[in-house]
Order: structure tokens, then sequence, then C-alpha cells
């Protein structure tokens, strides 16, 4: 039996994510709630603002006035840029927001990481302050550690929200939400609110002003998403990690080279079930509510090339890269030269954004390398965008196992770790003793089975398992629906794990 403060207050150990019993009980009562308003679409609106308002709480306590304060600032500077007639006044609103959002972005997130760098290039003893903490306690009378900066759950998502949309309309693509309310709405829309997709509000907006619609079959499609990214998320995904990859990337030097390179595999295949689970829930809650949300991922691991994969990976961060960073450098518009070098810079923002650390550089810088080289090969080899079908299997199986060998500096919790693990994997194979690892571990690499079967199947496949969902009587989704849940619950076997994409 939940107790009133389970329900309403913040706990910092169990933060509400929408694999827990919790969120089904909240979103649950939410939805009946929003059957009797939805009619009213200023009602409605409001409903849905303080619904995704509590939810940001629970999930990441009193951040939630980070979040506030953010939709504030972006909302004044987006019409004051609208407004503004000289150059120079568009330039400073502008400006405002840009360094309100990424000012906030590196206090938070890498304040730790340049702190260190400076004190290990110049010898100082240096520390990051928590300025927010201090005055608290100063104006409060708190007793918060100043020392101690924690990362606010979902801020690299909606700084990124809000800035496209100061940048949409600096660039005369949009025009200004009509309300606070309304732009609030869109920024705080749970869903989507903690680990993206990142909306567009040209996309977002003109939904909110649309009566709700929603037909038996897009309901159906709707859990059907909810259904697979549960099952991603706590079969798949939680399961391979607990029982086995975040052993072996703790450890890697306990471990012989075949099970390091198994953990490799296993990761790839529990950060695609992680990420996409979660992106297929917000897409399946939103479209309950009558919201549509873009794609996320592709069966991003059929890539045939590293630029194919990064159309299907991730694809609203991607596509944002490339809208706001890219293009803004230039692009390809300034010579061979400066589209890589573009494409390097983007890729290393774009491995920073992931998190204060040398390994996400380094990951971010090995994708930018691998784009840029098959910029190149594209134009030296033009027939192989159009290349039989023996060749395109080769390019992916290559590109897969060079993103399974980023995914080593994503992952591991330092770059000794990335050497320990790529020293066991080239130097400690012991192929003699695979047989016994296969058996310790059968149970652990037949979900991983599971996983990339799920992911290869047929795109036409999986739309008819969808489709044949949505056209079953009630009663049988009912049925099926508890089914999965039952299953997913089942199979855990701790603590319902967070979502990977949570801590950037």
């Amino acid at each position: 039996m939940l107790s009133w403060r389970e329900i309403f207050i913040y706990s910092e150990n169990t933060p509400l994510i929408f694999s827990q019993y919790l969120f089904l009980f909240l979103f649950t009562i939410g939805f009946g709630v929003f059957t009797l308003l939805h009619k009213n679409l200023r009602v409605r609106n409001i409903y849905l603002l303080a619904f995704s308002l509590f939810f940001y709480y629970k999930s990441g306590g009193l951040y939630f006035w980070i979040l506030v304060f953010s939709t504030f600032v972006d909302y004044w500077c987006g019409n004051a840029i609208f407004k503004a007639v000289a150059k120079s006044r568009k330039n400073l609103f502008l400006i405002i927001s840009l360094v309100s959002n990424l000012g906030m972005l590196f206090f938070f997130k890498y304040s730790y990481y340049f702190v260190g760098l400076i004190n290990g290039w110049l010898g100082t003893e240096l520390k990051a302050i928590n300025f927010l903490a201090a005055f608290s306690n100063m104006s409060f009378g708190t007793h918060h550690d100043i020392f101690e900066i924690f990362l606010p759950v979902g801020i690299s998502f909606y700084t990124f929200q809000t800035l496209s949309y100061s940048i949409d309309i600096y660039r005369g693509n949009l025009k200004p939400a009509r309300s606070i309310v309304d732009f609030g709405f869109f920024v705080t829309f749970f869903p989507q609110l903690v680990a993206g997709p990142i909306v567009r509000a040209s996309d977002f907006l003109p939904q909110i002003y649309k009566k709700y619609h929603l037909t038996k079959e897009q309901f159906g499609a709707a859990v059907f998403l909810i259904m697979s990214g549960m099952f991603k998320k706590m079969v798949v995904s939680d399961y391979i990690s607990i029982n086995f990859v975040d052993r072996v990337f703790d450890n890697p030097m306990l471990y012989n080279g075949f099970s390091n390179l198994m953990a490799v595999y296993g990761y790839s295949i529990q950060i695609y079930c992680d990420f996409s689970g979660y992106s297929d829930m917000a897409i399946g809650l939103a479209a309950l509510l009558g919201f549509t949300l873009p794609l996320n991922f592709n069966s991003p691991y059929k890539a045939t090339s590293i630029t194919d994969f990064w159309r299907r990976w991730h694809i609203s961060l991607s596509s944002w890269l490339r809208d706001y960073l890219y293009i803004s450098l230039g692009g390809n518009r300034k010579g061979k030269i400066r589209t890589y070098v573009n494409l390097m810079l983007t890729m290393l923002l774009g491995g920073l954004w992931h998190g204060a650390a040398t390994r996400f550089i380094v990951w971010g810088g090995l994708h930018g390398l691998a784009l840029a080289i098959h910029k190149i090969w594209m134009q030296y080899v033009p027939w192989a965008e159009s290349g039989s079908k023996c060749y395109k299997y080769l390019m992916g199986v290559i590109t897969f196992h060079f993103v399974a060998f980023c995914w080593i500096y994503f992952r591991a919790k330092d770059m000794l770790a990335v050497n320990h693990m790529l020293g066991q994997i080239f130097t400690n194979f012991r192929g003699h003793g695979v047989w016994e690892v296969i058996v310790e571990y059968k149970w652990i690499f037949f979900v991983m089975f599971i996983g990339f079967f799920g992911h290869y199947l047929p795109r036409n496949w999986k739309d008819s398992a969808a489709g044949w969902y949505s056209r079953v009587p009630d009663v049988a989704k009912a049925a099926i629906f508890a089914v999965v849940i039952f299953i997913a619950y089942q199979a855990q076997s701790a603590d319902i794990q967070p979502f990977i994409y949570f801590h950037f």
C-alpha cells in the first residue's frame, strides 16, 4: 500500500521513472482525470503542465526550480527576439538565451571536470563551488555542502530544447508561443522531459492547439509501444546489465578476453534497449494523450555506414547537432577541409554533451573521424552507396563493430579501464575457455540474443505485430498487457535501474 509520502514527496533514493509501479499508478490516475478535461484545450494544457511539473519534481526534487527558471528566461528571450527590430537587439537577447542555458549546463555538468583539468595543468588545488547552495545557506540558514554539485535530471535535454526555440525565432523560422502556459507545456511535457526525444517547438506547439483525437488503432499502437519499451528496458537491458555487463566493465581484469568481448556486445544491446525502450514508452505515453513525438531510433545496428548509423541512432540529438551546431559552423559550404573540421568539432562537442570526461570526448572524436573518412570514401568510391547486398552486409558488420568498439569508451569508468578491457580482448582471449563462459552465462547470452533478434527483425514484421495488437478485442489487449507487465517485473533481479541517459 502506497503512503501519501511515497506519492507526493520526492525521494532521492527512488526518483520517479517510467518503469516503476508508482509511475504506472500515477499515470493511470492522471490519464483518468485527463479524459474528463481534454475537451477544453486551455484546461487540458494547464492540467498537463501541472502534471508534468509534478512528474519532474518527483524525478529531480528541488532542481524543479532550475527547469522553471529556464522556461521563463527562454519565453522572455523568444518574445524579445521576435519583437526586436534592430539586429543588435536580436543578437543581445539570443546571447542572453545562450549564456543562461549553456551557463547552467556548464556549471552543473562540467564544473568538476574543468576545475580538475586546471588543477592538473597548473598544479593548483581549486575546488568547484555550488554558488546556489552557498546562496541558500546565507539567505535561508540551510546547511548544504557547497562543494557538492549534482546534475539535474534531464538538463541536457531541456536546455537544448529551449535553445532551439530561441534560435528558431532568431532565424525567422518560428513565431513565439501564445502564452507562458503554452511554452511551459512544451518545455515540461513529461514523456520526453528527462531523456528525450528532443522536441522542436515548431513540431510540438501546433499540436497543443488541436482537439484531442485518438482512434482505436492509435490507442493500440500506443500501448504496444509502451509494452515493447518496458520489455526492452526491464527484461533485456536491466537483466544483462546487472548480471553480466556491469560486472565485467567494473573489473575487466577479473575476466578473460572472451568475457570482455561479450560484455562489449552486451553493452551494445543494453544501451540500445535501455534508451530506445525509454523513447518507445515516451512516444507511446504522448500518443495516448494525443501528441506525436519524433522517432528517435530506427534499427541503428542495421546501418551500413557510420553516417547511416547517425541517421538511425538518437535521431533527435543528431538532427539537433546538425541543424544548430554543424550548419552554424559552416556545414559543408566552406570547402572540403572545413567540412571535415566541422564534422569533427560537432562530434567532439556531441561527445562532451554526453558527459564531463575525457573518454566521452574520445568517443565523440572517433565518431567524428569516422564520419569524415566516410565522406572521403563516398567521394572517391561513389558506387558504394548502391553496392551489392554482399558489400552492404560486409559494411554493416564493420559499422556495427566500430560502434561497439566506441561503446567501450562510452561505458568504461575511466581510460585505465578502457586500456584494461582492450588488453584483455587482444592479449588474453583464452579461446580454450570459451565454452565454459558460454555455459556459465547461458541465460545472459540467451537474453542478449533475444535483444539482437528483436532489433534485426524486419520493420514490416514489427509494424504488423503492432497492427495485430490494435485489432484484437480490448479484453485481449488488457490480458496481453498484463502478461508483459508481469514478465517485466518478474525479470527484475534487483532494484529498478535508472535509465542510462538520465545521467546525461
